[in-house]
């Protein structure tokens, strides 16, 4: 059985194999290696590119996610229905119909804020593919009714920013992706800053409540992508300079005289901005937490990686000590925009089994009467049935599901549509629609109605797509609900999935298909 793909070849970084299927199964090289042969694959391409060859390409513009074909995936996990009873609302076949499924979802440690769907768009940080977005991402989060949060590196990125003895005190980007949200906020929802280790340093989080009125941020140990710190190219010495003095870590290393006659000589032509890992400890934690309460944030959380199980047995421990608003755990396997490829594949635990972990930690503290903070699950989800699964799977205490890339697509897809449909350039393959926004998105005219005219023409158009993605997974859930007879996300439970293989099933605890209800059906046929 293989597990991986893409060993030597993937579409990532745009290499291929000369001999196509015809690979050693565990190198991934050709069958035959020939000689004259200009260097189509993986390893080919690094002996003329070295470390670009990295990271997926083209750098700045694509996200990526895993190619690797785990053990025991979410697909090993089915969806069970019945026929008797309801959950939530009265078994009444006139009443208990899929639009009556009630999709709202609280996070905070008191249930304060409110999502119109169990939603977070998970970090978004300083890629080219992130910013060029964001306005579209944001806004459409924001009419949605559900969380985003602003991911690593926004401030010291950002060329304008205004640095005073080592702090931020004026970001024009990070104050506009705050604005892009605040701008559509109906009430629901959230918006969140992140922080990694510069950000730290730099007072990024105390900048963002203190000017930019933000109520919650979010603590940043890492992600499922990868197991280092973010990174990004610079194509100009200058901002390689700029950044270097900001407390990055460049490469090379941009001060260094030779360095500067090299790249202005043309030997290579982009710098690598890296981010620094961090270090947990429980005091210093707890201290931070604290310095941020005092400093004005009213909602604090924490995002955590694809780790070693004592990592997350950290980040359970001290979420549930500090008293959190929110813990986000992030499986490997999901999206990123900016990891090394073959990391994003073979590092980290996957999704299924990292929720699998954290469950069994959260029912542990809860025997002991700890306080147990709101969970949102992240790492490759992306449709309904996958959203539904993640909350079954995490009841009683996952109460939403992170997307990141999949949210990304649907603002990057409405943005290319919808300003084409505006310049009177239909796409072919949705010209058959019309050539109006209102009938091109299918959701647009709902959503022109919801916002009006005048509010709907300033809307930026990727907005329009992530609305009417999520829309498209709303019905989907209420749908999978409804034939599972729960009538609000209270009621989902873990005995709603069955585990299609014994292996899926002593991994997670879900019931094997063929021990499910035993029982209840013994008592059933007497």
């Amino acid at each position: 059985m293989s597990f991986s793909k893409g060993i030597n070849a993937s579409a990532a970084t745009l290499t291929r194999l000369r001999t196509g299927e015809s690979q050693c199964p565990f190198s991934g090289m050709c069958a035959t290696c020939l000689d004259g042969c200009p260097g189509l694959c993986e390893i080919g391409k690094s002996s003329v590119r070295g470390k670009e060859v990295l990271y997926p390409q083209p750098f700045g513009k694509t996200t990526s996610a895993s190619q690797k074909d785990y053990p025991v995936d979410y697909s090993h996990f089915n969806i069970l229905g019945t026929a008797a009873g309801a959950y939530g609302i009265e078994a009444n076949s006139d009443k208990a119909i899929f639009p009556a499924v009630n999709l709202e979802s609280a996070v905070g440690a008191n249930g304060e804020i409110k999502l119109n769907l169990p939603i977070i768009v998970a970090a978004m940080g300083s890629t080219n593919v992130a910013a060029n977005n964001w306005d579209h991402l944001a806004a459409g989060a924001a009419i949605c009714g559900v969380g985003i949060v602003i991911g690593e590196n926004v401030c010291a990125m950002d060329p304008d920013s205004e640095i005073k003895n080592g702090r931020v005190v004026h970001s024009p980007n990070l104050a506009q992706r705050v604005k892009d949200f605040q701008e559509w906020y109906n009430g629901k929802g959230f918006i969140a800053v992140q922080a990694n280790v510069e950000d730290t340093a730099l007072g990024v989080q105390e900048y963002a409540i203190e000017k930019l009125g933000v109520e919650a941020v979010e603590l940043k140990w890492g992600q499922g992508a990868k197991d280092i710190g973010g990174e990004v190219k610079l194509n100009t010495l200058e901002r390689a300079l700029q950044l270097k003095s900001r407390g990055y870590i460049v490469l090379p290393n941009p001060e260094d005289p030779k360095v500067q006659e090299a790249y202005k000589a043309g030997a290579f032509n982009e710098f690598e901005r890296h981010s620094r890992i961090g270090f947990v400890e429980y005091d210093s934690f707890m201290a931070r937490v604290e310095e941020l309460r005092n400093a004005g944030a009213k909602y604090i959380t924490l995002k955590t990686g694809a780790y070693r199980p004592a990592d997350l047995a950290r980040a359970v421990k001290y979420a549930s000590d500090a008293k959190l608003d929110l813990l986000t755990v992030d499986g490997a396997g999901g999206g990123t925009g900016m990891s090394p490829w073959r990391m994003m594949n073979e590092w980290g635990v996957p999704t299924v089994y990292l929720q699998a972990m954290l469950v069994k930690m959260l029912d542990k503290i809860a025997a002991k009467g700890a306080y147990i903070p709101p969970v949102a699950i992240a790492g490759g989800f992306t449709l309904e049935d996958h959203m539904f699964k993640g909350l079954a799977m995490g009841a009683p205490y996952t109460k939403a599901i992170g997307m990141a890339r999949s949210a990304l697509t649907a603002a990057m897809v409405g943005k290319t549509v919808g300003e084409a449909v505006k310049n009177g350039k239909v796409p072919n393959e949705y010209k058959k629609y019309g050539e109006k926004l209102e009938q091109v998105f299918i959701a647009a005219e709902e959503l022109r109605d919801k916002l009006g005219a005048e509010e709907f023409s300033r809307l930026p158009v990727g907005a329009i797509g992530v609305y009417t993605y999520f829309e498209r997974l709303a019905q989907g859930l209420r749908q999978f609900m409804c034939g599972a007879r729960k009538f609000s996300l209270d009621y989902l439970t873990r005995d709603d999935l069955v585990a299609l293989t014994r292996e899926a099933s002593e991994i997670t605890g879900i019931k094997y298909v063929m021990d499910c209800d035993t029982e209840e059906v013994e008592k059933i046929l007497g």
